[in-house]
């Protein structure tokens, strides 16, 4: 059909760079000869609206000044002299209304009657006022134009006003009646600039050839690619033998001058060989030339150039830079493999040694044949090291180990003339490339150096560890398989490798260091060696974390009465930090125990400590204070087999029984200590002779691999089993909870009781009268004799007079006395008074006052603890023999 291929050549014509512009020089014609009829409809009609409201006020002002209109307005019916006059006067005004009406807005006249009388529509104030005023309305015949002027009568006063308007349908059909004119001058413009934009782009049509912009852009891309953007020669022939285009690789390859395009090939100075090639215009594919010290693949096709007669299109690479370049591509990957391998490879862990070994693992064998590692010894204990430090082999790797190279764990020292101790001087790489040829490297060790070379170790690379200005040691990179020497390139790949492998060094060697100082620190202030007590046999454990000391500690603290106080307690974080305020609430807890307080009264105590602690913070700390800790404390008495306990936030204790069972003590969980505001419970357990109270920090219980009530149930049933000792009991525990890395410090105290018999208590009730102080201190003195205490009856006989008169003279029934036989003499005695007694000092003229003063000087230690019945008061006094009597000879 012949209407077929006209849409198709319409889509070539308008997708052309010229149909383009045309259709946007159109576009734009259209666009702004819209804008102008716009413009002159609104101007028009703007114009003709201003036209109406002077026309309106000029015929309102007109009528306003009329002869007669005062005697009209003055008459008896205003309405049927000013109607026909008003009509008649609109009409012949061109105005669609006159309206006259009183100062109140009564109309007179209206061009419809039935309007007459009624209030005007429009605004009559500034009228009244002596003003005229224009404006539109809303009014009986429809949207209004209109102007109101006042009637003056001859003095001056405002009788009367007049209103002349058009309505808005009348002002827009002048418009519109204009427009038919403004659209066919507006369409005689776009006709003219339709036909001349069409004149314009058929010359561009012409001149692109009817091509797309992108048609017209993938074409200049193309050339430009060809030309200057591919690593290939490229040449085009005419059928006369003349050169029509080289870009500049094939300029390069070829040697051609600059004006080399336009003349003949073989005259253009390129080899002759190349030259009988082009102008041969033969078929060749991959065809190999020399072309003096390069070999060049070459590929040639026939070609109508410009449709010119016959020619060829002609390619070039140099295959003798591929592969040069394939070559060095190759061994960037394999650095840039190495470097990714490092990174990924060396410092796993914050161990000064394992990265050590790792260093030298991910070098071999992609970079070297052997790779050894020396660090300055400080930096095995995270110290920095200092000039002329001895360097101890801390890590070795090879292809072989049947090498001749110093063992790992040597301490070697470097002579000043080996590349090793130059570079671990200045901090800069050496470069060995042959060893034969090394005569300060074989003043070192002649008979060692002789070996490594017979073995085939040629050439080293020795990398100082450089972090922070500070030199750790020197890595040294061995070649012995590989015939090639080191070189430059090398050089610089081991300087980036050992560079980045430094500052992990340097972390792993700080934190050695700081771990150091914190496990230091820590077993500082743990108990070195716990003191001598026959109240419960003890066995005790702890581990810092492998990943930094924590603030776990325990403390076995001997109390007055032959009581002893179980402490075990966390502080929440690790570092120094932890490990300091662990050392300060251990002091804490051992000066409050000396008050002699029950555990609930010492953890509140303990608690208002945390939070002053916390107050005042510690810049240098996490958080700047101390994030949490928790304490369990416990008072065990051998006398009585009553064990008192509290916990801030611990773990329970487990409480063996002698025949292995294992219970989970109820005792009521408490706030970790800093939070305040709630009070600690205690719990009262009466312990059977041989029982084994367990305390333990939740390092020993949690871990990652298990929940902590899977560890709990574990720590059961290690414990599970009778007529274990303590040390037993601590041995099972740590072979089935112990982890190989723990991630959190391990507390443990097992402590098994014992009693103190009745063998070893003398006990008597005190009438409450001072008479009967008498009787007590023989009694005291029948029950020494009995011990072999004689030498302690004396004394003894004073502090219970004293202690005795006080406490009937000044405390309150029931009045008790009791002695204990155990490593020391405990004198107590009991009274129903809360009221504490106090030391005082009585000059030399006072009758009374010296009672606690004598006490103090013939005890050892005194003092007082209150019960819920009142309060008791001790003194110790130390035995005759060095050694005390074992609680198992009661």
């Amino acid at each position: 059909m012949p209407g077929v291929p006209v849409r198709p050549n319409l889509g070539r014509r308008f997708g052309s760079v010229a149909g383009q512009v045309f259709v946007l020089q159109v576009a734009i014609v259209v666009l702004l000869a819209a804008g102008a009829l716009l413009a002159l409809v609104l101007q028009s009609r703007y114009d003709i609206e201003r036209e109406a409201r002077n026309r309106s006020v000029s015929v309102a002002q007109t009528f306003a000044n009329s002869l007669g209109l005062q005697e009209a307005l003055d008459s008896p019916d205003p309405s049927a002299i000013l109607q026909p006059l008003a009509e008649e006067t609109r009409k012949d005004a061109g105005v669609d209304f006159i309206v006259v009406m009183d100062t109140n807005g009564i109309r007179y006249s209206h061009p419809q009657p039935d309007r007459i009388g009624e209030r005007f529509v429009g605004t009559i104030e500034p009228s009244l006022a002596g003003e005229v005023h224009t404006e539109s309305v809303d009014g009986p015949l429809g949207k209004e134009i209109q102007a109101i002027v006042p009637v003056t009568s001859p003095e001056g006063e405002v009788v009367a006003l007049v209103s002349a308007g058009m309505t808005v349908e009348s002002v827009t059909g002048v418009a519109d009646r204009q427009l038919p004119v403004i659209l066919l001058v507006i369409a005689i413009g776009l006709a003219l600039a339709t036909v001349g934009t069409a004149l314009i782009s058929r010359r561009l049509r012409r001149q692109t050839h009817g091509l797309g912009t992108q048609e017209m852009t993938r074409m200049y891309e193309h050339h430009d690619a060809v030309l200057h953007a591919v690593r290939e020669g490229v040449l085009i022939t005419d059928g006369d033998g003349r050169l029509l285009l080289a870009n500049d690789e094939a300029g390069r390859l070829l040697g051609l001058p600059d004006d080399a395009e336009g003349r003949p090939v073989d005259k253009v100075g390129m080899d002759h060989r190349m030259a009988e090639l082009l102008l041969s215009g033969r078929v060749a594919t991959d065809e190999v030339l020399e072309a003096g010290d390069r070999l060049l693949v070459v590929n040639q096709r026939p070609t109508l150039p410009g449709g010119r007669p016959q020619g060829s299109a002609v390619t070039i690479r140099d295959s003798t830079e591929m592969q040069l370049l394939s070559s060095r591509a190759e061994t960037a990957r394999r650095r840039l493999k190495l470097l990714y391998d490092a990174g990924g490879d060396i410092g796993t862990t914050l161990d000064v040694v394992r990265t050590a070994e790792e260093l030298a693992a991910v070098a071999v064998p992609q970079f070297a044949d052997f790779v050894t590692v020396d660090l300055a010894d400080p930096v095995l204990t995270g110290d920095e090291p200092g000039p002329g430090a001895d360097m101890r082999r801390t890590a070795v790797s090879g292809i072989r180990s049947d090498h001749p190279l110093y063992p790992l764990g040597a301490l070697i020292d470097f002579l000043p003339s080996t590349p090793q101790a130059r570079g671990y001087g200045t901090g800069t790489a050496e470069l060995v490339p042959d060893l034969h040829d090394a005569p300060g490297w074989h003043a070192q060790d002649p008979l060692r150096t002789s070996q490594i070379v017979d073995y085939g170790i040629h050439s080293l690379i020795a990398a100082p560890l450089k972090a922070r200005g500070v030199v750790l040691g020197v890595v040294n990179f061995w070649r012995s398989q590989k015939p090639e020497p080191f070189d430059e390139d090398d050089l610089s790949l081991a300087e980036e490798l050992v560079g980045r492998a430094a500052v992990t060094m340097d972390n792993a060697r700080r934190y050695t260091r700081e771990h150091h100082l914190a496990v230091t620190l820590q077993r500082s202030l743990l108990p070195q060696d716990l003191p001598e007590q026959n109240a419960v046999d003890v066995a005790h454990f702890y581990q810092p974390a492998q990943s930094g000391v924590g603030g776990d500690w325990f403390d076995v603290i001997p109390l007055p009465g032959s009581r002893v106080g179980l402490v075990v307690g966390d502080v929440v974080g690790h570092g120094l930090h932890a490990a300091a305020t662990m050392g300060r609430l251990r002091t804490a807890v051992h000066n409050f125990s000396s008050l002699d307080l029950p555990p609930d009264e010492l953890l509140a105590r303990l608690d208002n400590l945390v939070q002053r602690m916390d107050e005042e913070g510690d810049s240098t700390a996490p958080n700047g204070g101390v994030l949490g800790a928790t304490c369990l404390y416990a008072v065990y008495d051998p006398v009585s087999q009553n064990c008192t306990m509290a916990r801030a936030g611990h773990m329970p204790p487990l409480v063996v029984a002698p025949d292995g069972t294992t219970t989970i003590s109820e005792l009521p969980a408490g706030p970790p200590l800093g939070l305040g505001g709630m009070p600690f419970e205690t719990l009262d357990m009466h312990l059977t002779e041989g029982s084994q109270l367990v305390l333990y920090t939740d390092g020993l219980v949690e871990e990652r691999s298990r929940d902590i009530a899977e560890g709990v149930e574990k720590l059961r049933t290690a414990l599970s089993h009778p007529d274990r000792d303590p040390d037993a009991s601590r041995r099972a525990v740590l072979d089935a909870l112990l982890p190989s890395r723990p991630s959190d410090d391990i507390a443990l105290l097992i402590a098994r009781t014992r009693t103190l018999g009745p063998g070893r208590v003398a006990q008597w009730d005190v009438p409450f009268d001072p008479s009967e102080v008498g009787g007590v201190r023989n009694l005291a003195a029948e029950q020494l004799a009995k011990w072999g205490l004689e030498e302690l009856a004396f004394t003894t006989e004073l502090i219970l007079s004293e202690l005795i008169t006080n406490a009937i003279r000044y405390g309150a029934e029931p009045v008790r006395v009791r002695l204990l036989f155990d490593r020391t003499l405990t004198c107590e005695v009991w009274d129903g008074s809360s009221t504490a007694p106090h030391l005082r000092y009585a000059a030399t003229t006072d009758e009374g006052g010296r009672g606690l003063f004598l006490v103090a000087q013939l005890s050892e230690h005194w003092g007082t603890r209150y019960t819920p019945e009142g309060k008791v008061i001790w003194a110790e006094q130390a035995l005759p023999t060095a050694d005390g009597p074992d609680a198992s000879d009661a």
